[in-house]
């Protein structure tokens, strides 16, 4: 079993208490986003996880904890963008702060376990295609030897998305700008060893050296792993996306980060009404069970691939 921590929250830089102690319970519940009353129970042995996939834009404050994680092989997707605080409100500055925390992550669990996300790209009067440009270029100059990938993705308008960016002209990427600041930090990935793939994207750009990438996938976490796995695609991915099937923990509405092009999060208001809720002692993040709460227990399993039954799979 592969967890994903978090893409609907950034459990490392606000929820790492809540998530250790559940690593130490050995369980935690979570609850169905479509239909609130229905609750999973996710068994989170070392035994039955494969490797834990942590998403964050911040996580400072989970370094420390790692020290917990010792029976566990885990991997880190680090967001680093070159938005300002009009954008990230909410996280420290890149240049003094958070390019020091993916070094220091980097040096404690190799290069090959943190990939660098810059993500999501948008284009107005302030972030040009020029401007990405030159931060693309300073960020991965400064990652050069601390991750083998960077990966990147443009900005999809959702309904949500579209009232919480309304007065910064964020619009849809066009292909032709896709392919103009594609083609430039392609280069420069390429210059500073890296690979760089684009995650969930329809536009092929592999004219320009940018593939379409998995973010999740069996080859990265049977380098983590050091063992062969039985993965299959997952479900009801959105279009682009060819992720391996991961089990999510996290809950919506409940990233404090802040940030407004936010695919998670309906609207600050929310976001301090469900964050509120956060009790670390809690089996489920941000809630709590009820009365009315149905729990299901669901199959967990390692995906390791025995030695016996290695050759059913080559």
């Amino acid at each position: 079993m592969i967890l994903m921590a978090s893409q609907r929250t950034d459990i490392p830089c606000y929820y790492g208490d809540w998530f250790i102690n559940r690593i130490l319970s050995g369980f935690l519940y979570v609850r169905n986003p479509f239909n609130a009353s229905q609750v999973s129970k996710i068994d989170i042995s070392p035994e039955v996880v494969d490797c834990i996939v942590f998403l964050s834009k911040n996580p400072a404050p989970f370094i420390s904890k790692l020290q917990y994680l010792n029976k566990y092989k885990y991997c880190f997707h680090f967001s680093l963008t070159s938005y300002g605080t009009d954008i990230e409100p909410n996280l420290p500055n890149k240049k003094k702060f958070l390019i020091s925390v993916f070094k220091e992550i980097s040096d404690l669990i190799g290069k090959h376990k943190i990939t660098w996300r810059y993500d999501p790209i948008f284009i107005n009067n302030k972030y040009t295609v020029e401007y990405h440009t030159r931060a693309f270029d300073t960020i991965a100059s400064e990652l050069n030897g601390y991750t083998e990938k960077v990966t990147i993705s443009f900005v999809d308008m959702y309904k949500k998305v579209i009232r919480n960016t309304n007065g910064f002209d964020i619009k849809e990427v066009s292909l032709g700008q896709m392919v103009n600041l594609g083609e430039k930090i392609s280069k420069i990935a390429k210059t500073n060893n890296m690979i760089i793939e684009s995650c969930a994207e329809i536009a092929d750009l592999s004219c320009i050296g940018i593939t379409h990438g998995t973010c999740i996938n069996k080859h990265m976490i049977e380098k983590i792993t050091e063992y062969p796995i039985n993965a299959k695609i997952g479900k009801n991915l959105r279009d682009g996306c060819h992720c391996i099937e991961t089990i999510e923990i996290g809950t919506y509405n409940t990233c404090k980060n802040g940030c407004i092009y936010c695919y998670a999060n309906e609207s600050p208001k929310r976001v301090e009404i469900e964050s509120a809720k956060y009790d670390v002692n809690s089996p489920i993040l941000c809630s709590s069970i009820g009365k009315d709460d149905v729990i299901t227990t669901r199959k967990c399993k390692n995906l390791m691939i025995s030695q016996r039954n290695l050759w059913k799979h080559q």
